[in-house]
């Protein structure tokens, strides 16, 4: 049988899931795997739930506000989005860059399929190229770094409050390394979900319909697909909670039994105790104060923030310092 540090060098989700399970305590499985084919979709159709306000919110606020933002943004810049999806909320922007000047725009994503809709979805903005990466945030953003021409700015999106998925001391460190690659006058546009009643939130991560719960017991169904393991999903169950000491919403999965699963191609097996959860995503709920010290303590001036009072939602803009 391989050794794990050839799965390592040859499958990272393998890795990563039996680095996860296999982990000490708290059983964790990184939330950027939730986002395959099936759990892309499903997420799509969380997206319009009445019980999940952030997408549209943060929709309203690009919709009425994109030319204001883009009156503040460098003059010559191009653009990067972080996670960009199928691009749809970046339209906005790119809209009003294209009336301003041909503009190119690298949406980076770690799914092949997403940046083909991104690519496909947006083609018919003028003045606007699409050159998708298929990279990490850092190596994609570090690429349009070498690409941008002398005098060119960039501008960088990183929208839908993906920040809130960084734990603690995680976010201030992930803006800081974003800002070592960009230069001064470079810009962040940052979107943020804003703290909100508990019982908003819960709702909100475990939907009466249970597409909340689908989305992320499929992260176990994607495990027996691509690595041959054989969870049981009917003897697991999502499990949101609130975690009141860092204001977060955490997914878990619980196990509803004890029991042992095989991943052959992670070579692992693993207990699980009846209640055991599987730690799969944190969701950060920011006040605007807590923005702005993250902000300028990874070296970047908070220059204006636009807010969705409906919901609770706010896009900030942070240019590097």
């Amino acid at each position: 049988m391989a050794t794990l540090t050839s799965v390592l060098l040859t499958n990272p989700f393998a890795a990563d899931v039996a680095e996860g399970l296999t982990k000490p305590g708290q059983k964790e499985l990184p939330s950027k795997y939730l986002y395959d084919r099936i759990g892309s979709r499903l997420f799509d159709v969380i997206t319009a739930l009445p019980e999940y306000g952030l997408t549209r919110a943060e929709e309203r606020i690009l919709s009425r506000n994109a030319r204001d933002m883009v009156a503040r943004l460098p003059a010559s810049a191009v653009v990067a989005e972080l996670g960009s999806g199928s691009g749809h909320k970046a339209r906005w922007i790119l809209e009003a860059l294209g009336r301003r000047r041909p503009t190119a725009y690298y949406p980076i994503e770690i799914s092949r399929t997403a940046l083909t809709m991104c690519e496909q979805g947006l083609a018919d903005i003028d003045s606007i190229t699409v050159v998708g990466l298929e990279r990490e945030y850092v190596d994609g953003l570090l690429e349009v770094a070498a690409r941008r021409k002398s005098g060119q700015a960039i501008v960088v999106l990183f929208l839908g409050s993906t920040l809130g998925n960084l734990e603690g001391p995680a976010a201030p460190r992930f803006l800081a390394e974003l800002r070592r690659i960009l230069e001064p006058g470079d810009a962040l546009l940052l979107g943020t979900d804003l703290e909100k009643p508990v019982p908003v939130l819960m709702a909100a991560y475990d939907d009466p319909l249970g597409v909340t719960a689908a989305f992320n017991l499929n992260l176990l169904a994607r495990i027996n697909r691509e690595l041959g393991a054989d969870f049981v999903l009917s003897q697991f169950a999502h499990a949101p909670r609130f975690n009141a000491s860092t204001g977060s919403i955490e997914m878990h999965i619980r196990s509803r039994r004890a029991q042992r699963v095989r991943v052959p191609r992670a070579e692992i097996e693993v207990e699980f105790g009846d209640g055991e959860t599987i730690w799969t995503e944190s969701c950060h709920k920011f006040s605007l104060a807590e923005v702005g010290a993250i902000a300028e303590r990874s070296g970047f001036r908070y220059d204006a923030h636009w807010i969705d009072e409906s919901w609770g939602f706010a896009d900030n803009l942070l240019i590097a310092a």
